[in-house]
């Protein structure tokens, strides 16, 4: 009997204990399970369970040891975030390593394809991986407020352990998109936390360049990955690339997770953190489970098989592709009713598109992210054939946006220190996007010299960077502190799901356009087996360097490689307006602008 009581418990509210209240029950030598009995004895309990929000333990937790660790506990979790990304040794002939996973995991993906048959469908991976890592998001985020900073990221490194294992050991395509599912939830909870814990440690004014200043690692390890992925494609090999990440990623976390866990329990010895039993249901209320399903899911279903017409023989002749594209669309629609109607903490709330500054972000962000998505998902493949770059050199030149978007986060962020204002930098950021497109049209080709090829991608990386930077922390000043991880996680949420689309119409223009551009270059040497061949793999099978075959191969990747680019021009155009629109808020010394500071 006393079994089916405790399980009854999990599936209704659990009471919440105030401060006061927890240490007259830590008096009386009371566990939160006795309050049961107490609110029947004491009418002064009965209004307990009316704030839950207020008294998340995670919540508690983080504000409670911001408050204890000072300047000393500030700095060395900012120091975390650096030695997370640069403490980590790698066992080979370099002697320089940093949190290389998201430089070097990427390049593999193209190996990885090629080695089994199908880069055809690195795109469908790239879609499904990006859509995942939105859609989690909102629940890591929700999940750290639950369970608290420290204990959120060792469960994010826990996946990244598990999927280095499952990827480097995968046999089939099938086994190594399973591996790589667990890898895309175990960086997108990682990366979120980063900007949560940031966010928690920093004023509005500091934020931007706080963020920055966060993928200053960034600035050297493209470099260095560069000679990684060259030593490692041609020697050891992809497995070996990506399976010595199991090793040093969780001894790089290590740092910030010791110090997240240290000031949380010195927190708790005194008494600044509400311990609040939570129940299953509640734990399913606080991240609104069915509010992510139905999010998560309605993307997920729209956005892979669109990807898959794009990639099947049959195209949409498949039946199940408009099913699945069908039920995708009822639950996107029956999402804000839910959200609105039924969800009691939703993760992504009606009032915030009543904000112009959360909706603005929302949309420009996601924008942004279409575009750049839709450019680079085949970047590496056309480099390392239209232009017989080696593995290190396409690196290097895949990596140089990324590079130049981070040192431009980093200035954006001292203007914004310095200025107390961010509008006019996301106009900046829309017209260079825009104007970057434009000459990336006419720059990116199989003839362009490689000044002009690096060119276009620095021009784009500072556009990049003032917009990201620029568009996450306005709208995490408009909500309150308990409410900063769930408008995290949906502003890079949106990002993301830009990045899946992205990736979703490179995909189909690709494989709806690769076979008919290399007909057209190669004349009648096109063959049916060499069409296929061409397009789906990368590994040594182009013809040789200067032959006019190879020539016409060139060609034919680049006029492909041209139609991505004509879309993302057109991404571009409706942000270069709308970021008009944005309120131009004081950011201020404090979190927020909606909290009044607490001392």
């Amino acid at each position: 009997m006393g079994v089916m009581n405790t399980i009854k418990r999990q599936f209704r509210p659990a009471p919440v204990l105030s401060r006061e209240e927890q240490a007259r029950m830590d008096d009386l030598d009371h566990s939160p399970d006795d309050l049961e009995q107490v609110e029947s004895q004491s009418a002064e309990l009965k209004g307990i369970a009316k704030d839950t929000a207020q008294a998340e333990p995670g919540v508690s937790a983080i504000e409670g040891a911001t408050s204890v660790w000072g300047k000393k506990g500030r700095w060395l979790v900012i120091a975390g975030e650096e030695y997370k990304a640069l403490s980590l040794i790698l066992e080979s002939k370099l002697t320089m390593h940093s949190e290389l996973d998201n430089s070097t995991v990427y390049i593999y993906n193209n190996y990885s394809t090629s080695s089994f048959n199908a880069l055809s469908k690195l795109a469908t991976l790239s879609t499904a991986g990006s859509v995942l890592f939105a859609v989690i998001k909102p629940p890591i985020a929700k999940l750290s407020n639950v369970m608290g900073r420290g204990q959120t990221y060792m469960m994010t490194i826990s996946l990244y352990v598990l999927s280095y294992i499952l990827m480097a050991s995968a046999k089939s395509l099938n086994a190594y998109a399973a591996g790589y599912i667990l890898y895309v939830m175990g960086q997108s909870g990682t990366n979120i936390m980063n900007d949560i814990v940031i966010a928690d440690s920093s004023n509005a004014r500091w934020r931007g360049f706080a963020i920055g200043v966060s993928f200053a690692p960034y600035l050297v390890t493209p470099w260095i990955s560069g000679f990684i992925t060259d030593s490692v494609v041609n020697g050891i090999g992809w497995r070996w690339g990506i399976g010595m990440f199991a090793i040093l990623m969780p001894f790089g976390a290590s740092f910030i997770i010791t110090t997240l866990l240290y000031y949380q329990m010195q927190a708790k010895r005194k008494g600044l953190v509400v311990r609040q039993k939570t129940t299953v249901y509640d734990f399913c209320s606080q991240i609104d489970l069915g509010g992510v399903v139905l999010f998560s899911g309605g993307f997920a279903l729209i956005l892979i098989p669109l990807t898959l017409a794009a990639t099947t023989t049959s195209k949409w002749k498949t039946p199940y592709l408009d099913a699945l594209i069908a039920v995708g669309a009822v639950l996107l629609i029956v999402f804000p009713f839910y959200e609105r109607l039924v969800s009691k903490y939703p993760f992504m709330p009606p009032s915030y598109f009543k904000n112009p500054t959360i909706g603005l972000c929302l949309f420009l962000i996601a924008t942004d992210s279409i575009g750049f998505s839709c450019t680079h998902t085949y970047l590496y493949t056309w480099a390392t054939v239209a232009r017989n770059f080696s593995a290190r050199n396409a690196t290097f030149y895949n990596a140089t946006n990324g590079v130049m978007q981070c040192l431009m986060a980093i200035i954006a962020g001292v203007f914004m220190m310095w200025t107390r204002r961010y509008k006019w930098l996301v106009i900046a950021g829309a017209v260079i996007r825009l104007i970057g497109y434009g000459i990336m049209i006419r720059l990116r080709g199989a003839s362009n010299s490689l000044f002009e090829l690096f060119f276009v991608q620095i021009l784009q990386g500072i556009g990049s960077g003032i917009m990201q930077v620029n568009l996450l922390v306005p709208a995490q000043i408009s909500v309150p502190h308990a409410q900063m991880p769930q408008i995290t996680a949906l502003v890079v949420c949106f990002s993301f799901l830009g990045s899946s689309i992205g990736a979703c119409i490179a995909g189909g223009i690709y494989t709806n356009t690769i076979g008919a551009a290399l007909k057209n270059h190669l004349g009648s040497q096109a063959t049916p087996a060499l069409i296929e061949t061409l397009s789906n793999s990368i590994l040594g099978v182009a013809p040789a360097w200067g032959t006019p075959e190879r020539t016409a191969v060139n060609l034919a990747f680049s006029d492909v490689l041209r139609y991505m680019t004509y879309t993302a021009l057109a991404s571009s155009v409706p942000a270069m307006f709308l970021a008009w629109f944005m309120p131009n808020h004081n950011l201020p010394d404090r979190n927020n602008l909606v909290e009044e500071p607490t001392d």
